[in-house]
């Protein structure tokens, strides 16, 4: 079983409230909502870095890809902390990773991802990042590990 993430291995952290309609029968957040959660944070990121016009943009992004690993339950009323990071950037394509902290717990509920590739919001084909969605991305993204032997400074 591979340990649960931290708080620190996040770079951007955002409130999420959960909602009684989030329970399912069993009295814990229902597996689809996570996945509501995670769009809910990366969009609301990219729209205050001002790197995404929902209702205009040339540019949108597709989920290609996702996934998540239910560590811990989540329940109405919980107060969630969402982490944000990036842990791939592409010439099209991004990789966000997201963690779910329940109330002030410090290692996460749930760890998912998801992959979007941008396109061209008519013709549905991949566009390179335009800059200031690369820019909103790159600061979300891990810093490359030095060369094996050296210190990064």
């Amino acid at each position: 079983m591979r340990p649960r993430l931290a708080r620190s291995a996040f770079r951007e952290f955002s409130g999420i409230s959960t909602r009684w309609m989030d329970n399912d029968v069993y009295g814990h957040v229902n597996n689809v909502v996570y996945y509501a959660y995670f769009d809910t944070v990366v969009n609301s990121y990219l729209i205050a870095q001002g790197a995404l016009d929902i209702a205009q943009g040339a540019v949108i992004g597709l989920v290609v890809e996702s996934g998540c690993r239910y560590d811990a339950p989540v329940a109405f009323p919980d107060r969630i902390t969402a982490g944000l990071r990036v842990t791939r950037v592409g010439n099209s394509s991004v990789r966000y990773e997201i963690g779910l902290f329940r109330n002030d717990e410090p290692d996460a509920s749930a760890a998912g991802h998801f992959v979007h590739v941008y396109v061209d919001r008519h013709t549905r084909r991949p566009v390179p990042l335009p800059g200031p969605l690369r820019a909103a991305v790159e600061a979300l993204a891990e810093p490359a590990a030095p060369p094996d032997g050296q210190i990064s400074g």
